[in-house]
């Protein structure tokens, strides 16, 4: 099975990316999805306030608004292909956001993704 690992951050968090703990966290536990062969992909996001929230309201047209910047923000994604679902959730609690911010496991949905890709 597939899964996502959503890495939520708090603000703290995010403004520590570029110190050597930070990134020594996150380079050992890559190292560790790749050897264990079950990296299939992910990238973090850049900050909350680079994004737009996009939405079609049927009587006034598109609209864009700037993200309301919440508690914990959404600070990227890790794609892997893993046996089970107890296996994904190993890894999450071993993710450096686990313990300072939240990672939610969430299963793609292949059969979705053949649907619209034919």
């Amino acid at each position: 099975m597939e899964v996502a690992l959503l890495v939520y951050e708090s603000p703290e968090a995010f403004s520590t990316r570029n110190t050597d703990a930070y990134l020594g966290a996150w380079r050992a536990y890559y190292k560790a999805l790749v050897e264990a062969g079950i990296y299939v992909g992910g990238n973090p996001l850049e900050v909350p306030e680079t994004g737009t929230t996009v939405w079609l309201k049927e009587e006034s047209g598109t609209y864009r608004m700037a993200p309301t910047i919440p508690q914990e923000q959404l600070g990227g994604f890790i794609i892997l292909e893993l046996p089970s679902l107890d296996a994904a959730l190993d890894w999450a609690a071993r993710c450096p956001a686990a313990s300072a911010g939240a990672v939610e496991v969430r299963p793609l949905d292949p059969e979705f993704k053949r649907r619209v890709t034919g």
